[in-house]
């Protein structure tokens, strides 16, 4: 019996820090600019590379956009007020949810179209093999 190889965690090791570790990131505000820089000072054994990765993951969510769409301002890691979010980074979310939004729509309503398509075809064979076996019982008959 062969095993199959696991699939790629999702998560992100560093991000599950983060969300444990600070309620801004928990509450999913919107993070200050150079938040970055808070991280490696108050945690210097991470990385910068997987820093940068889980800050991608986490602000390209879904839940972050939404909020940094209608949020005012952003936060630092103590979850106080560390400037605004601008009416430019605002269009930017939804712009991006709107267009995430869309492709998603398109991919189901392409699968759906594909499933319909599928069942169809399998209808269509069940005919001919029904046609087939009457034609079949009707020329064994004689």
């Amino acid at each position: 019996m062969t095993s199959t190889p696991a699939k790629p965690s999702s998560r992100n090791a560093l991000l599950d820090t983060l969300v444990a570790n600070f309620a801004v990131f928990r509450e999913c505000r919107p993070l200050a600019l150079g938040i970055h820089k808070a991280i490696s000072a108050r945690m210097p054994e991470v990385d910068t590379a997987q820093l940068r990765l889980a800050l991608r993951m986490h602000t390209a969510s879904t839940r972050y956009l939404k909020a940094l769409q209608s949020a005012g301002e952003r936060f630092d890691l103590d979850a106080t007020a560390a400037g605004e979010v601008t009416t430019e980074q605002r269009e930017v979310a939804a712009t991006t949810l709107r267009e995430r939004f869309k492709k998603q729509a398109e991919r189901r309503k392409a699968e759906e179209q594909a499933k319909k398509a599928a069942q169809e075809e399998q209808e269509a064979q069940r005919k001919r093999q029904e046609k087939l076996a009457q034609l079949a019982a009707r020329f064994n008959a004689r």
